[in-house]
């Protein structure tokens, strides 16, 4: 009778446990949670990664001597906005260096997520005539939106970057910028990830087509930046100084003196985040050093 019971009760638990598996199963969002990171005073940094020739685990491989990630955001550089003259319709495309990062999340994605830095998509037009700000419809601004969400949600990233060169308005019969496109497609991607990052490279005619119909799309992004590297240039959005960076910086290609010196004015005028393009698989902690011991207040440390 005793080990009836014994073993009923060990059932019941087996059971239980199983219920609770699964529930954690149901719940769990794509993509990894991230470990509580180091904290570190000072504006956010963001690194983009040509990954048709670097790897994204780059991002993570540079921390402040107390354990934070020096790296806030990492972008993968990047998706393309193409165009399907057959259908006459934009279409989201990637690269098969782009398809080899998304397909190998767990070791190129999650890696950073699981320290706390943000991954997030560029998205950059690629001379077929297709843009951001050409849309010939509301619907078409809208289906091209759920593309990018659905883009964010199969791949568990952070959220979308949109970066408005090399779309070549006018190829292929398509239309020249209009006024609706980039405010129907910011809101309708808006709309469809509340929770993710949307942030804007500063350039094109998307950049100065936020407005339209009455509604303004600027509060809709989370930061905006300065496209242009080793120059000082205040984005031309309404956002708080907290979501700008006004400074942009090659690492390796703008010289640690302009380096250092955008950075100490990213603190000095209260702006909020500090831009990078082209980190590489070197050592580059004497590159980065030179805007961290503005910003940080100490240099960086590489871990290969």
């Amino acid at each position: 009778m005793f080990a009836s019971v014994r073993n009923r009760a060990r059932k019941a638990a087996l059971a239980l446990a199983a219920v609770a598996a699964l529930t954690c199963a149901m719940t769990a969002t794509p993509g990894a949670t991230a470990a509580p990171a180091a904290r570190k005073q000072g504006p956010a940094s963001v690194a983009y990664v040509e990954v048709n020739s670097n790897s994204m685990r780059n991002v993570g491989k540079y921390t402040l001597p107390g354990g934070a990630n020096v790296f806030d955001v990492a972008v993968i550089f990047a998706a393309n906005i193409n165009y399907d003259t057959g259908r006459k319709a934009a279409y989201l495309h990637f690269n098969e260096n782009v398809q080899r990062v998304l397909d190998n999340a767990v070791t190129e994605i999650r890696p950073l997520q699981q320290k706390g830095i943000k991954v997030v998509l560029s998205v950059l037009g690629n001379h077929q005539g297709a843009g951001f700000a050409n849309f010939p419809s509301q619907q078409a601004a809208s289906a091209f939106a759920k593309q990018l969400s659905d883009a964010v949600a199969r791949y568990g990233l952070d959220g979308i970057d949109f970066d408005d060169e090399y779309a070549e308005y006018g190829n292929n019969g398509t239309g020249q910028p209009n006024s609706s496109s980039f405010v129907y497609l910011v809101t309708a991607l808006r709309a469809n990830m509340p929770g993710k990052i949307i942030s804007l490279y500063n350039i094109g005619p998307a950049a100065s087509r936020l407005s339209y119909g009455g509604v303004n799309v600027s509060s809709k992004f989370d930061y905006a930046w300065n496209p242009y590297y080793g120059s000082w240039q205040v984005p031309g959005i309404a956002l708080p100084k907290s979501k700008l960076s006004p400074a942009a910086v090659e690492i390796g290609g703008t010289s640690r003196n302009t380096v250092a010196s955008l950075a100490r004015r990213t603190v000095s005028e209260g702006y909020g985040v500090y831009l990078t393009y082209n980190l590489d698989g070197s050592d580059r902690s004497a590159d980065v050093s030179a805007f961290t011991k503005e910003l940080y207040g100490s240099a960086a440390v590489y871990t290969p």
